[in-house]
């Protein structure tokens, strides 16, 4: 993939991850009622006007509420019974430890009337996020109570708010204002704190340079151990960590950092779903690399008589290896977001299904064809002999095989029928039988027999091409009109035309050794014999 168009692709998603997070955590316009609505649509039992069905709608209604100073109404969504003053001093509280110390992950809360159910023995009850105080770890729990007039709703629990205050005087006494210029707090660029503009920017800065300073390192290191493996001779240098391994760190980095940094839920939940987003565009982009360097290296371990064929086998294989991997990157980014993947994968699934079922011959022989590759049952250039079909191969593809008859003409077969037949590699051979059956005429003696199979097995013998060891030369029958000699032998050649050479200089020679021995070569005939007295009688 083009570093550049990886880019392109990271910052469109990445700037629309971030978008549909910031709209969530802070809607310039957002009014309770309308969160309400949106609750309405989801559930027939939501009738709470203030969207306290479901455990993101409290949570994002309080944040929105407790934003705009409105702590009146983010009272509302506390499960206490303070007075009204120290309910609202109480929410302010929450507000603040909830936006310096609430892990960024809004997206991932619930919006199931009744919960996830995470811990099935206490299904009233939603953790929202742990916080560390000073004390330990200390969950924020939502719990489902019962309201006369809007029903069961959620609100912050009451366990929750009694660990607020500890909580609470952790965040303002370390807050970075007492370090920092206080200008940076108060200044606001697009209804963010100058504060938190100049953390992001230094961070990702940092970021970068830590990157590129420990990819500078890695290939000094790789370099050395290179040249001293290799006894000083020059090596190419290349880069330890290629740009999408290096992005993935930065984001992977600066997604933890986000979340430790002194800044606002707001930005900091914006920042986390965006290196989310970007982590995993670079984790594919990585893997899809992968992926080609991988085929790659198979490519150069397929034997050159089914490069072609092999490489178009290797290419299908990791195009539908990118498929799966893009398409895991995108069910993690709507994991990211909350939104329930399986719908999807259950249509893909039913779609597979049928694509199988109407595309199962093609398959079969896709299947077959990458068989018949990577098990070298068939070569370009073989000689063979599948039912009538006798010829070269001259082609195998992905569908089909195409076979050059002694006709010159190209027979198709499709792979599937190819593996399922009997093949005979003809060009295979290792050693090619000589085996005629040589007829003398009944006038040749014994002693003429028995010199012509001296000869014929001395022939053998002292020929180069001939295995010594197969050797077999034989008076086999008396036949009808000749005596019949077979002689086998087994003989190196480097082809069909090589062994028909060889074939004709051995049976020249043998004929040979049948003429030295002063006999002859029979043929079809027949002896009549007439008796001279049955002939003077009828005279």
């Amino acid at each position: 993939m083009n570093p550049r168009r990886a880019w392109v692709i990271a910052v469109l998603l990445a700037s629309s991850a971030a978008s549909r997070a910031f709209a969530q955590v802070v809607p310039p316009s957002a009014t309770a009622a309308t969160a309400a609505a949106t609750s309405a649509t989801q559930s027939p039992q939501a009738n709470d006007p203030l969207g306290r069905t479901n455990p993101r709608g409290t949570v994002l209604g309080f944040l929105n509420a407790a934003r705009k100073d409105d702590f009146e109404l983010a009272r509302q969504y506390l499960n206490t019974r303070v007075p009204a003053d120290a309910a609202r001093e109480l929410a302010h509280d929450l507000f603040v430890v909830l936006d310096a110390r609430l892990p960024p992950k809004l997206t991932l809360i619930t919006e199931a009337p009744e919960g996830s159910h995470a811990n099935p023995l206490e299904p009233d009850l939603e953790t929202i996020g742990t916080i560390l105080g000073p004390n330990g770890p200390v969950d924020i729990v939502l719990e489902r109570v019962n309201r006369p007039k809007v029903g069961r709703i959620w609100l912050f629990s009451r366990e929750s708010l009694d660990a607020v205050a500890p909580l609470y005087e952790d965040v303002t006494r370390r807050d970075a204002r007492v370090w920092l210029p206080g200008f940076l707090f108060e200044w606001e660029v697009g209804h963010v704190r100058l504060f938190e503009w100049v953390a992001i920017v230094v961070a990702l800065g940092l970021l970068y340079v830590g990157t590129v300073v420990l990819n500078y390192i890695l290939t000094a290191l790789v370099g050395i151990g290179r040249r001293l493996s290799r006894r000083g001779t020059a090596e190419e240098r290349g880069s330890v960590l290629p740009i999408p391994l290096r992005l993935l760190l930065m984001t992977l980095a600066a997604r933890w950092l986000f979340g430790m940094l002194p800044v606002s839920l707001m930005i900091r939940e914006f920042l986390s779903t965006a290196a989310t987003l970007v982590a995993i565009v670079t984790l594919t982009w990585l893997l899809i690399r992968i992926n080609g360097a991988i085929e790659h290296v198979v490519c150069r371990r397929i034997p050159p008589a089914n490069l072609a064929s092999g490489v178009s086998v290797v290419r299908v294989g990791r195009r539908v290896l990118d498929l799966l991997v893009i398409l895991g990157g995108i069910l993690a980014a709507l994991r990211r977001f909350g939104i329930n993947p399986t719908p999807v994968l259950a249509g893909l699934g039913v779609g597979g299904i049928a694509i199988a079922l109407a595309a199962q011959r093609t398959l079969e022989n896709i299947i077959a064809g990458a068989s018949l590759i990577f098990d070298q049952a068939l070569r370009v250039g073989d000689s063979l002999k599948l039912g009538e079909v006798q010829g070269t191969v001259d082609h195998i593809g992905l569908r089909s095989t195409r076979i050059r008859t002694l006709d010159r003409t190209i027979v198709s077969v499709p792979n599937g029928q190819v593996a399922n037949m009997s093949l005979e590699i003809l060009s295979a051979r290792d050693r090619f039988r000589f085996q005629p059956l040589i007829g003398l005429r009944y006038e040749t003696t014994a002693d003429q027999l028995q010199e012509i199979l001296n000869g014929i097995r001395a022939l053998l013998a002292a020929h180069p091409a001939v295995q010594d060891d197969s050797i077999r030369v034989r008076f086999i029958r008396l036949g009808a009109f000749s005596l019949d000699i077979e002689v086998f032998a087994y003989l190196f050649a480097r082809d069909w035309a090589n062994f028909l050479e060889v074939q004709e200089q051995l049976l020249l020679q043998i004929l040979g050794v049948v003429s030295g021995a002063g006999a002859s070569i029979a043929f079809p005939s027949q002896t009549m014999y007439v008796e001279r007295a049955s002939i003077a009688e009828s005279a």
